[in-house]
């Protein structure tokens, strides 16, 4: 099956009467993913690369349109602005964020979506030339939006759900707040950050500036996920010391680093590997191997909700650099162990009553919520230890990174509503 291209229209502003939500969104959508905002973790710039800020720059435009005000840029690429209150008493100021670049694993240049239209229900091919195809026995769950409009890559890219599904959510619940001024609100602040997904996404945040007391990341994956507890999150990184000698004299005194490599890896645990875990299991994530007799290193990730065992995880690896080292001569084998975020849960347990407003905003909008951890880290966790309690809302897609990406319009129409109704029980609750 194969979905056609809605036309883009040149307006970011829409007449009520002209235009539905639906379609808004959509037209957002496909006009963002056709940027490259790849981020780069290679790279010492920031924002990790130049897109990121022609994104930034489209986006401030189209708030001054919506009719936001204090609308700013940083020299970091971090993009603000303002939603003032309508009403006459002290709310709490809230936020909603989401990430501008999307992820390095895949290309993000040329994006060409495709919209089905009246999903069947059926696979549907991607690409022509490869016969690369979405198919139902693989990803069974694509079988629930059967009649609805689904948004996939043309197999040759993703598609950018992750996050700019969440930018077009915001935007769009953004202007329909200023549009309907019989909505009573509070103060809303909006964020956009770069960086994401190469671990970099609040390193230069202005907590301050942004000013929010509580907020949201839009960055979830399918309808429904709202989630308050993460990963703690650690980088590993294992340096290996060898002695290369002449293969032809060597016995008594080489030592391959390749093979010490091989010995630290066969002793890490192997039912503690990603594809082997899932809901609450933590995991060791070998992401790379290289080296040579002389030289090798190995990079791990640590991940685990549980904060003790993500300390034995930490530990683990230090136990087995010991015990190598005491095969081998001292210092061959160096961890190096960086901590990356922690479990948001800590810090959004004292305020859960966020948590409770986005429940209560998604079961009045019609949607099942489905509470999961999040097997990964988003930039909430690291703001909620910033002191903005973060936590992350779905924006509808799933298979993020990939070629096989794709995202229902009718999901990225109802996270638009959850916003929306977010804002209004906030003002409800402080009456």
């Amino acid at each position: 099956m194969c979905g056609s291209i809605i036309p883009l229209k040149s307006k970011l502003y829409y007449d009520e009467n002209q235009i539905t939500m639906k379609e808004k969104i959509l037209e957002r959508f496909l006009r963002y993913v056709r940027i490259d905002t790849r981020s780069d973790s290679d790279s010492i710039e920031y924002p990790s690369s130049k897109n990121q800020l022609i994104l930034a720059q489209m986006l401030f435009e189209e708030l001054k349109q919506i009719g936001l005000t204090d609308i700013s840029i940083d020299n970091y690429g971090y993009l603000m602005a303002t939603l003032h209150s309508n009403i006459d008493k002290k709310i709490p100021v809230i936020g909603f964020l989401s990430h501008m670049d999307t992820s390095p694993d895949m290309s993000g240049a040329n994006v060409n979506p495709r919209v089905v239209d009246n999903y069947n229900g059926e696979d549907i091919l991607l690409d022509k030339t490869t016969g690369l195809t979405l198919k139902t026995s693989d990803f069974h769950e694509i079988k629930q939006y059967k009649g609805q409009t689904i948004i996939t890559t043309d197999g040759t890219t993703l598609l950018g759900a992750d996050d700019k599904a969440g930018i077009a959510e915001i935007m769009t619940a953004m202007e329909y707040l200023v549009t309907h001024s019989e909505i009573k609100h509070g103060t809303v602040r909006v964020g956009f950050t770069p960086d994401e997904e190469v671990g970099r996404g609040v390193d230069f945040f202005d907590v301050k500036k942004f000013g929010a007391e509580y907020a949201y990341t839009i960055d979830g994956g399918e309808l429904g996920e709202l989630e308050y507890e993460n990963f703690n999150a650690a980088k590993a990184l294992i340096n290996i010391q060898g002695r290369n000698i002449h293969p032809g004299s060597a016995k008594d005194k080489m030592i391959n680093s390749l093979l010490v490599a091989k010995e630290f890896i066969d002793m890490m645990p192997v039912g503690q590997r990603p594809e082997f875990t899932a809901d609450y299991e933590g995991f060791f994530h070998l992401t790379k191997i290289g080296g040579t007799v002389e030289n090798a290193v190995l990079e791990y990730i640590i991940r685990d909700h549980d904060r003790k065992k993500f300390e034995d995880k930490k530990a683990l690896i230090n136990d087995i650099a010991i015990l190598l080292n005491r095969k081998y001569p001292d210092g061959t084998v160096k961890p190096e162990i960086k901590d990356q975020y922690f479990n948001m849960r800590e810090k959004i347990e004292p305020v859960f009553h966020i948590v409770e407003i986005a429940r209560k905003a998604m079961e009045e909008v019609g949607i099942q919520v489905k509470t999961v951890p999040i097997r990964g880290g988003t930039d909430g966790s690291r703001l909620s230890y910033m002191g903005i309690p973060c936590p992350n809302i779905f924006t509808g897609g799933h298979n993020f990174h990939g070629k096989f990406e794709y995202i229902p319009l009718e999901s990225m129409v109802a996270a638009t509503k959850v916003i929306i109704r977010i804002v209004a029980l906030y003002a409800d609750n402080n009456e």
